[in-house]
């Protein structure tokens, strides 16, 4: 994986800011593909889901270590805007950006960009906080939140 600073330069017109995001590299399969070697829409979700976990990654964090502690992390709100078609074998970036501070719920901003710079596709998710013993929504980890004061949005 590249150095999101350095891999910035490679997308100057982006409009996800630098701070508090993420680059992700992924490389589309055969697998992800329709007949004439176009991605399903349905992958891009998943790609989606690939940065968030990058990104939580970067600050230290996984989705099995807060799943320890007690905390699940549900979607409960995805939006894909489709611009242009991925295709088998590209190799693609998604910029995931934490769009603000989280609270009961954590909201992430997606662009899925190849490397002529063409926007594939824009996205957003929303997760919910919740309490696994009670099954109940709660607030953001303090642990979280503690990370994520250091840098600014």
């Amino acid at each position: 994986m590249f150095n999101p600073v350095e891999m910035y330069k490679f997308f100057p017109k982006s409009n996800i800011k630098l701070m508090k995001s993420n680059v992700t590299e992924i490389r589309v399969r055969y697998g992800e593909t329709d007949q004439m070697g176009v991605v399903y829409h349905a992958n891009y979700a998943v790609y989606f889901e690939v940065g968030r976990t990058e990104w939580l990654r970067e600050f230290g964090l996984s989705y099995s270590k807060m799943e320890e502690e007690g905390i699940m992390l549900p979607v409960i709100s995805l939006s894909v805007n489709y611009k242009n078609s991925a295709r088998y074998d590209d190799l693609l970036k998604v910029k995931t950006r934490l769009k603000k501070l989280p609270t009961a719920s954590i909201e992430f901003e997606y662009e899925l960009i190849n490397y002529n710079e063409q926007l594939l596709a824009t996205g957003n998710t929303i997760l919910a906080f919740i309490d696994k013993k009670r099954n109940r929504p709660t607030r953001c980890p303090k642990y979280l939140l503690d990370k994520l004061q250091d840098y600014s949005l």
